[in-house]
C-alpha cells in the first residue's frame, strides 16, 4: 500500500511537519518532553501518525528517548554546539564562494532584501529569526550545488537544537546584518575569496555569541 492510499501514513507526514514547525517557532524547545497524548490533541489526530511523526524526528537527531521520560527534544553539548559551527563555517563559507561565482544579479537583491527585512525587525526576535533562516536558505541556492544544498538539509535539523535565537537585542541585529552586507557585497562583485571570507567572519561571530548565551543560561 503506498502512502497515498493509506490516510494514516499522510497523516503522518502531516504530523512531522507539524512538528518541525513548532519546533522552529520555539513552541518546543531542547530538553521538552513531547507527550503524544498532549501533541495528538494539539494537532486533532490520532496517536498512530504522532508516533510515526516522532520516529522520524528520532532518525533525524532531533528527537530521543529517554528512559522513563519517553521522547525529549535533544540538547546540544558545549562541543556539539562548537562541532555544528565548524561544519556551519565550512558550508557556508563553500556556499558563499560558490554564489560569488554562479549567482544572478535578482539572488543577490534577494539577499539584500532579506537584509533589509531583518534589520527591520527591531524588537520581534523571532521574526528576524525565521527571515535570517530564509537569507541562509537563498544564499545556498545561490550557490548551485545539489549536494552543497543537501548537506545544508540534514545541518538544518541540528540548528533547531541550539534553543532560542540570538537575535534578541538591536546591537546583536545590526552585527548580523553589517556581516551580511559584506557577504552580499563580495558576492556581488564576483569576489569569490572576499565572500568566503565574508562568511566565515560571520559564522565566527555567530559561534562566540551563541557561546555566550549558553553561559548566561
Amino acid at each position: 500500500m503506498t502512502r497515498k492510499d493509506n490516510p494514516e501514513l499522510n497523516q503522518g507526514g502531516a504530523a512531522y511537519a507539524a512538528l518541525l514547525k513548532a519546533i522552529r517557532a520555539g513552541h518546543y524547545a531542547p530538553g521538552d518532553r513531547l507527550r503524544e497524548v498532549d501533541i495528538a490533541e494539539r494537532l486533532s489526530l490520532s496517536r498512530t501518525p504522532i508516533r510515526e511523526a516522532l520516529r522520524r524526528l528520532e532518525a533525524d537527531g532531533i528527537v530521543e528517548h529517554k528512559a522513563r521520560i519517553g521522547a525529549v527534544i535533544r540538547q546540544l553539548s558545549h562541543a556539539e554546539v562548537v562541532e555544528l559551527y565548524e561544519m556551519r563555517l565550512v558550508l557556508e563559507r563553500t556556499a558563499s564562494e560558490l554564489a560569488a561565482k554562479h549567482a544572478v544579479g535578482a539572488q543577490v537583491d534577494e539577499l539584500a532584501a532579506l537584509n533589509a527585512q531583518i534589520a527591520a525587525c527591531q524588537g520581534d526576535s523571532q521574526r528576524a529569526a525565521a527571515i535570517n533562516q530564509q537569507f541562509h536558505e537563498v544564499l545556498y541556492r545561490a550557490g548551485r550545488n545539489r549536494f552543497l544544498l543537501e548537506a545544508a538539509r540534514v545541518l538544518n535539523n541540528a540548528l533547531l537544537l541550539l534553543g532560542p535565537t540570538t537575535l534578541a537585542d538591536e546591537a546583536r541585529i545590526e552585527t548580523v546584518c553589517h556581516q551580511h552586507d559584506a557577504i552580499i557585497d563580495a558576492i556581488r562583485a564576483g569576489d569569490e575569496a572576499a565572500a568566503g571570507a565574508a562568511a566565515e567572519a560571520h559564522l565566527e561571530t555567530s559561534l562566540r555569541h551563541r557561546l555566550a548565551v549558553m553561559r548566561a543560561l
